[in-house]
């Protein structure tokens, strides 16, 4: 049996260390922060998981939220502007969204249930070798620090140097429920989104609220000003702008009972998105692989940074037990297997935040006007491969939508 190390109790550290652990592989998860840490911590982000992370989870036993009972079936579309576009598009297969307080916790606790070991502790660049030393293959899903510096940067992939947008998550009670229960996703144009997220956590089911706020628009206050400073003034600038820029969503808002459901519950920041190189060779000739954060940072915009980690560390999980030789042709191999889903996955995420081309104004205009597109587009959210298929260039845009007749 290999011996694996794993920097990194994410999503994509905790479902590879899990699924290694099902066929008995000995597994070391690093992680700096305990369960407990986190799960009375801060809100960590709004993710949703799509069918193919939900399926894995069921193959690994780790289905504990069952989407039927918890998860959402379609994706309601408002994009703002003197006439407004309004559309649905039904999943295939529900997503859902759980708060990452609860499910990394549960992850962790199950991954040490089934043999697993974790070491808490924080790490830095001079521990990187000797924990390489003490295993056959490290694999890296930390996305910071020392951990990144491994991987350079590869520019073709990563075209934007500072972050597109500034960013505001919060859980809010006082929000109804779309009907059908979905996301919704608001565009004001030059401003930015808004991704109304159904989600389930700690107070039971609540309302995450993503602002997506262009550098310099009239929304970009929504990262900037601190909800600590004044949190009443804070809950009254989002009533405000979501009046002003996301109708669709203010329009189920009760303003007696909106609030914050708690002080941790905020999340304000901004992150540029990057793609690193997939491994890394150590001084010692060992090397190391990038999965997760480390790999490929994407804005979450389209929701897909969590379901590109699980599937990268899935891939990389069947690449262990089928390959034992943990060598540079092994790297290679994981980063073609998953080079079309990760890939596909952060090049239409840079397409969305980029100034929209007229072939992406094109396709809106097409969802507005025929659900059979939304429904396929809105279900690509599974597959972001396919996505990025119809969206890479104009041609293939044009040629998506003759498919569905339209001109």
């Amino acid at each position: 049996m290999p011996n694996i190390g794993i920097i990194g109790a994410g999503i994509a550290g905790l479902q590879l260390g899990l699924m290694l652990r099902k066929h008995d592989v000995p597994v070391t998860v690093y992680t700096d922060k305990t369960a407990a840490q986190l799960a009375n911590g801060r809100l960590l982000n709004s993710v949703a998981h799509h069918a193919p992370t939900l399926e894995r989870e069921r193959r690994l036993g780790i289905d504990f939220w069952p989407v039927g009972e918890y998860g959402y079936s379609c994706h309601h579309h408002y994009i703002g502007g003197p006439e407004p576009m309004i559309w649905r598009g039904d999943f295939a297969e529900w997503s859902s969204a759980i708060d990452y307080r609860l499910y990394l916790p549960k992850l962790t606790e199950t991954f040490a249930e089934r043999g697993g070991r974790l070491e808490i502790r924080t790490l830095q660049a001079e521990d990187i070798e000797p924990i390489a030393g003490r295993h056959d293959l490290l694999v890296v899903a930390a996305g910071r620090g020392a951990f990144a510096a491994l991987f350079p940067r590869r520019p073709e992939l990563s075209p934007y140097d500072r972050p597109q947008r500034i960013l505001s998550v919060g859980l809010y009670h006082g929000i109804s429920y779309s009907e059908p229960k979905g996301v919704t996703i608001s565009v004001s144009p030059g401003h930015g989104e808004l991704l109304e997220i159904p989600m389930y956590g700690r107070d039971g089911f609540t309302t995450a609220l993503l602002f997506e706020n262009v550098p310099g628009g009239d929304l970009e206050v929504l990262g900037r000003q601190r909800y600590e400073d004044d949190p009443k003034a804070y809950e009254r600038l989002v009533l405000d702008k979501l009046a002003k820029h996301h109708p669709r969503t203010f329009e189920r808002v009760d303003p007696a009972t909106f609030a914050l459901t708690g002080p941790l519950d905020i999340l304000q920041g901004a992150l540029t998105p990057t793609v690193r190189q997939d491994y890394a060779k150590l001084p010692n000739g060992k090397f190391a692989l990038a999965i997760g954060d480390v790999h490929t940072v994407v804005d979450p915009v389209v929701g897909q940074g969590a379901n590109s980690a699980s599937h990268s560390a899935w891939v990389t999980g069947r690449a262990i037990l089928e390959d034992y030789g943990f060598d540079e042709l092994f790297c290679q191999d994981v980063a073609a297997r998953r080079a079309d889903v990760v890939l596909g996955a952060a090049n239409w995420t840079n397409l969305m935040i980029g100034p929209p081309p007229e072939h992406l104004l094109r396709l809106f205009g097409a969802m507005h006007a025929d659900k059979a597109v939304a429904d396929e587009f809105t279900d690509n959210f599974d597959y972001p491969d396919r996505q990025w298929r119809i969206l890479a260039t104009p041609e293939r845009t044009n040629e998506f939508l003759a498919r569905h007749g339209q001109a």
